[in-house]
């Protein structure tokens, strides 16, 4: 099983992209974690947002693994424990899916890419900045893989 962070956005702060490469390093050989980043629509370009946003969508699908599981970060999205998204890791790997997770820009992830979304997360109740989404989501799937694992690094 591999793991995609499919995100809008190239150009991040090096904290970011060192967040995120560090637990990506620490991902069990079965489990690799990588990023795609896609360019995000220039917002001063006089399009309506639906139409930046459903570029940024044609982006992401365009960058995604042929056939996978698409989970969509959203902040309306299913609150989900450390527990349950192990368990959820485990159960896609017993069926063999890659797994994208699905990041959007400034204005968010395009309606219909929402729809076709396997499932919908979210990492918090708060708003956070996409480039701390990455790092965030990073450490939560290390910290599952690692329960998986019986590591001692997630504590209850």
């Amino acid at each position: 099983m591999r793991l995609v962070v499919a995100a809008v956005g190239h150009r991040m702060p090096a904290w970011v992209d060192e967040g995120f490469a560090e637990y990506a390093k620490r991902m069990p050989r079965e489990a690799p974690l990588e990023l795609v980043a896609v360019k995000a629509e220039p917002r001063n370009s006089g399009k309506p947002v639906e139409a930046l946003m459903a570029a940024e969508a044609d982006r992401l699908r365009a960058a995604l693994p042929g056939q996978c599981r698409r989970v969509v970060l959203d902040e309306h999205g299913e609150d989900i424990s450390t527990d349950k998204l192990a368990k959820r890791l485990s159960n896609w790997a017993r069926q063999g899916e890659d797994v994208a997770f699905l990041i959007g820009g400034p204005d968010g992830l395009d309606a219909g890419l929402k729809k076709g979304a396997h499932e919908t997360l979210r990492l918090s109740s708060l708003t956070l900045p996409h480039g701390m989404v990455r790092v965030i989501l990073a450490e939560a799937l290390y910290r599952a893989t690692s329960l998986l694992k019986g590591h001692p690094y997630h504590r209850e």
